[in-house]
């Protein structure tokens, strides 16, 4: 049997990379997350409201510990101007397990 993960990806989307910013002070700020790497911008297309919509946004990939992913999705939510964001956690499977441990030891 796989022993399960206890870390996980955010992957989150923005508006703006001021946005993608101050969420990602935050979240190491509040200890949530051990760090973070922000993307774009990105083209990205999606239906909203019956619409297809095209959008230029930032993407932050946020690397922490499944018992935060709760807590870093309140904080998010809170701080998002999106009405609904893009909030998704993956779980990381394998890696160095050097970092892994450091992602252990920089968050709460």
């Amino acid at each position: 049997m796989k022993k399960q993960s206890i870390y996980t990806l955010l992957y989150i989307t923005t508006a703006t990379k001021t946005e993608a910013v101050k969420i990602a002070k935050s979240l190491l700020k509040e200890q949530l997350i051990a760090c973070t790497n922000i993307l774009g911008p990105m083209q990205s297309l999606y239906r909203w409201k019956g619409r297809i919509e095209n959008a230029t946004e930032f993407l932050l990939l946020c690397k922490t510990t499944k018992t935060n992913v709760s807590a870093a999705k309140n904080l998010i939510v809170k701080l998002h101007s999106y009405e609904c964001p893009c909030i998704i956690s993956l779980p990381i499977e394998d890696g160095n397990e050097e970092y892994l441990e450091w992602i252990k030891g920089s968050v709460r």
